[in-house]
């Protein structure tokens, strides 16, 4: 996959850990009912991406999937439609927006964990913002996992292995997922952000090694 011309790869364990919250928060109702109202025939689709990540539905606002090419980092028509989403990823996050998407795992869904290999990966920060969740989506992330709930902001360590388990069967989990370079000013927020939230459970710990003993790692 291509890289970002000028941005170098920087360490993402010492700038990040496995995740981070952010000491900013979006309006989280707002945010769902933009998302809601985008017309249904938008879904339906892996958006492009492959791999472990063909268990959710996507749709890109900014770019395309890495395996559709080496493809320009643009706006795309989707994101006319979402207003404040665009304020949120534009004028909230104080660094420049590369690639961006809306991901839905329906319930009882998994990523498999994986790491996001390639020069871009590791040039830039991605940043994930819960539209809808709920107490039984875990991200898990170098060993621990995290509830990531609607409002919050988080940054996400995806050099190391992670995956996703929405455990509840009857409600799926979008999440607009937005990549940045690593700005002056966000690196101050993922300095001063919140990296104790991480907890582990065996019960998630099981169901990754029961689905990894049926299929290998992936790689997004």
């Amino acid at each position: 996959m291509h890289d970002v011309p000028g941005q170098r790869p920087f360490d993402k364990m010492t700038l990040i850990g496995a995740c981070v919250r952010l000491g900013i928060t979006v309006d989280a109702a707002r945010l769902a009912a933009e998302v809601d109202a985008l017309p249904q025939e938008l879904w339906g689709t892996t958006g492009g991406r492959v791999g472990v990540q063909r268990s959710a539905e996507a749709l890109f606002l900014r770019g395309y999937a890495p395996a559709e090419g080496d493809r320009p980092i643009q706006d795309r028509p989707t994101l006319g439609r979402l207003p404040y989403t665009r304020s949120i990823i534009e004028e909230q996050v104080p660094a420049a927006p590369l690639r961006c998407l809306l991901a839905r795992l329906p319930g009882g869904a998994s990523i498999a964990p994986h790491v996001d290999r390639g020069a871009y990966f590791a040039q830039t920060v991605r940043l994930h913002i819960a539209v809808s969740s709920h107490d039984r989506a875990f991200m898990h992330c170098a060993g621990e996992c995290y509830v990531m709930r609607p409002g919050e902001v988080w940054a996400l360590n995806n050099s190391v292995v992670h995956g996703v388990w929405n455990a509840d069967a009857s409600r799926a989990r979008t999440h607009l997922i937005v990549d940045f370079l690593p700005s002056p000013a966000l690196c101050a927020l993922l300095a001063a952000g919140e990296r104790t939230l991480g907890r582990r459970r065996s019960d998630v710990e099981a169901h990754f090694a029961a689905l990894l003993a049926g299929q290998p790692a992936g790689r997004a």
